[in-house]
């Protein structure tokens, strides 16, 4: 059985770009398109017309599904697409269809969101609670900047293997080049040695992320040998040299240690700083500790 990408849907601007988003990589990778919409709350938002027969809310989640799958269908046809409303709140059903779906996609924020707020409460909570990749929509790459390749943010052979292998499916399916991306810092405190014997200190500190970087690749290019990847080490925060590396990318994937038994957000500073920040797509991928 095919896994379906799977989208939440609620009839915001940035609900309407995760649908477009959702669409375009149900089509690449050849996967049925699920669209779910889930609220407990419409009866006291009103929006929908009055209707006897039915609750007002129902009618209202019917026409923002109805419009999503049209808007889906217009954009690619031949994609299956199929559509559930459920009658709980968005974070508790998106988090129960991660369970079946390849990704989850959602908007930054929904109709409720604060208009201060760059990440609302459904994304954050998928970002930091499920059991796939999340993909949070909140801009899409500036046309005038050429957008191109992937970007994946490497913390090591062990801590990011799930975000790696999801980069490079997504950079082989789009045929573009995957930017892999390890930031390092060279503290004061913790010396690499005798300079008589190991050189210059922060020279040591960035080989070593090199061989971290090499290390982390290595499995997957030899099974991904189309990928073309370009290797950054980078001196400084994660958050940073990620962010500057996603001003001219299609889509910046970093993973997410979730630890066993631990019921909230795992997220980490790095993925906040980038969820909330970058001018793309941003995956997040579950890493399990």
């Amino acid at each position: 059985m095919e896994i379906p990408v799977v989208v939440g849907v609620d009839g915001s601007e940035t609900g309407l770009r995760a649908v477009d988003w959702a669409g375009e990589e149900a089509l690449r990778l050849g996967l049925p398109l699920r669209m779910v919409y889930a609220c407990l709350w419409e009866r006291y938002e009103g929006g929908g017309p009055p209707d006897p027969e039915r609750p007002s809310e129902r009618v209202l989640a019917d026409h923002i599904v109805s419009a999503a799958m049209e808007r889906a269908r217009r954009q690619a046809p031949e994609i299956r697409i199929s559509s559930l409303i459920r009658p709980q709140d968005a974070v508790t059903a998106l988090l129960e269809e991660a369970r079946s779906a390849t990704m989850v996609v959602v908007g930054s924020r929904g109709r409720g969101g604060l208009a201060g707020l760059l990440l609302g409460s459904v994304s954050l909570s998928l970002a930091g609670r499920s059991h796939c990749p999340v993909v949070v929509v909140r801009a899409w790459p500036d046309p005038a900047t050429q957008p191109r390749g992937v970007v994946v943010g490497v913390g090591g052979a062990a801590e990011s293997g799930q975000a790696l292998r999801f980069a490079f499916r997504e950079a082989e399916t789009r045929r573009c080049r995957l930017v892999a991306i390890r930031a390092w810092r060279s503290p004061m405190h913790r010396p690499m040695g005798n300079p008589l014997f190991t050189g210059d200190p922060v020279a040591a500190h960035q080989r070593e992320a090199a061989d971290i970087l090499d290390d982390a690749l290595a499995g997957f290019e030899r099974s991904h040998p189309d990928v073309d990847v370009h290797r950054e080490t980078v001196e400084g925060s994660a958050h940073h040299a990620l962010l500057e590396a996603a001003a001219t990318a299609e889509l910046l994937i970093v993973g997410a240690r979730r630890l066993s038994g631990h019921g909230g957000l795992q997220l980490g500073r790095s993925n906040h700083a980038v969820l909330h920040h970058a001018p793309c797509p941003v995956a997040v991928v579950p890493e399990r500790v």
